[in-house]
């Protein structure tokens, strides 16, 4: 497209996003915009349908909204390219010629069920793959994990979806995904020859069989060096956030590990579970000065657990996500006059939220502000009693009891008066044992 050229302008494709990990397709509800439309990135373009909700997504860019290819109520392949947002309502939308060459590349792969980068996040136009899981040819389960993927907001697993052969990975640890591309391919039969490739040749099958070539393209042999490339960028990219798998993450956490000092000496993330044995062998750092106060630690004990049958209650008849409804007990519980920010970490799980003032859970929204209260979600772990110590941020511990939950406060004194402390827990126990009561 020659304005494209003249312009520098780059358009963007809207593809059906994966809002589930077994999802194939989507069901366009409504466009909320028409084709000529200027939008903003954020602007909310249609509506789709999937089995478990119906969501809004939104425009990935600045521009005019032009080739859109499906309506109203028709079923769309998750990757498939809906509209594009050009420089101009004149732009027909028509897709670039690169897709001739991947199309190509695409007949020598295995055939079977392709598995897609999914969309995390309504925002979200790429996805970091932290680490595979499954190597190619192995067998996979419906529910095993393939592979890590971290967003700007997360980490988390994707499932395989379906029952099969692992044929084919087109992406390699370390790598920038675009959503909606082909990630892997799961087949029925066991393959003959299982593929293993970067996203970085654009779906270019493998080079002839020399043993040297043949060798780099195995899962191993290029996993360290690719996931150890993006390290130099990771904190300008994420604004300081830790790239690491899951299992590292949870590991630390129940280790009091703290990644940031493998981050601060330089290690290359991200960060795996043999990189912890790194983390033990550092020599503790000397302190500043000595303390000249004593962390608070407070446990209360919740006779009943009121969040678990509440939870599937609110998803269903209030459309709230579970961390959304973590988030916003633990944030009225701070009895804050303005918005605060909460974070709820969860087995390697990490979101942040914008809690409002006042008693109402569906207005609370994600957010990358700096939070002030930390919210760990050690429900269904072994652990059932924690002393981490005091950080920069409050910290409430939910842990499982024999009959009900144990919820364990942490912070240092000059974070939270003993007044203040004492009031935060007793506000959170209670919402935990009746979170009904919140909404009253």
């Amino acid at each position: 497209m020659p304005h494209d050229e003249t312009s520098g302008f780059r358009p963007h494709d809207v593809t059906m996003p994966q809002l589930g990990m077994a999802q194939d397709a989507g069901k366009i509800v409504s466009w909320l915009k028409s084709p000529g439309d200027a939008v903003s990135r954020g602007d909310a373009l249609f509506e789709v349908e999937t089995d478990k909700a119906v969501m809004e997504v939104e425009s990935p860019a600045d521009g005019f909204l032009t080739g859109v290819s499906y309506g109203e109520g028709e079923d769309v392949p998750v990757g498939q390219v809906i509209a594009r947002i050009s420089d101009s309502a004149e732009d027909d939308g028509a897709p670039a010629p690169e897709p001739a060459a991947t199309g190509k590349a695409s007949d020598a792969l295995p055939e079977g069920h392709t598995v897609t980068m999914p969309q995390l996040g309504m925002a979200q136009d790429t996805g970091l793959l932290v680490n595979w899981l499954k190597a190619p040819g192995d067998e996979v389960a419906a529910d095993d994990i393939l592979f890590e993927v971290e967003t700007d907001k997360s980490t988390m697993e994707v499932e395989a979806g379906r029952k099969g052969f692992l044929a084919a990975t087109l992406a390699e640890a370390g790598e920038e995904v675009p959503v909606g591309d082909p990630v892997a391919i799961i087949s029925d039969a066991r393959p003959e020859a299982p593929v293993a490739r970067s996203a970085k040749d654009g779906g270019a099958p493998p080079a002839p069989a020399a043993p040297v070539p043949a060798g780099k393209d195995t899962t191993e042999a290029p996993a360290k060096p690719a996931a150890a490339a993006p390290a130099p960028k990771a904190p300008s990219a994420r604004g300081g956030r830790i790239l690491a798998s899951p299992k590292a993450r949870r590991l630390a956490l129940e280790q009091g590990l703290d990644l940031n000092r493998l981050a601060e000496a330089g290690h290359p993330q991200p960060f795996h579970v043999a990189d912890l044995e790194v983390l033990r062998t550092m020599p503790s750092p000397a302190p500043a000065s000595a303390p000249s106060e004593t962390p608070r630690r407070l446990t209360a004990t919740c006779a009943v657990d009121g969040l678990s049958a509440f939870v599937p209650w609110a998803a269903e008849t209030q459309g709230l996500a579970p961390d959304a409804i973590l988030a916003g007990l633990a944030g009225a519980s701070l009895g804050a006059d303005g918005s605060v920010t909460v974070v709820v970490e969860r087995l390697g799980l990490t979101r942040s939220f914008s809690v409002p003032p006042g008693r109402s859970l569906s207005a609370v929204a994600e957010t990358d502000d700096a939070p002030a209260l930390i919210v760990r979600d050690l429900r269904g772990t072994p652990i059932s009693t924690v002393a981490l110590g005091s950080e920069q941020t409050p910290v409430l511990t939910v842990t499982d009891a024999a009959a009900g939950l144990v919820i364990t406060l942490e912070c240092a004194a000059s974070a939270l008066d003993a007044t203040a402390a004492i009031r935060l827990l007793t506000e959170f126990a209670g919402r935990m044992e009746q979170p009904l009561r919140h909404l009253l």
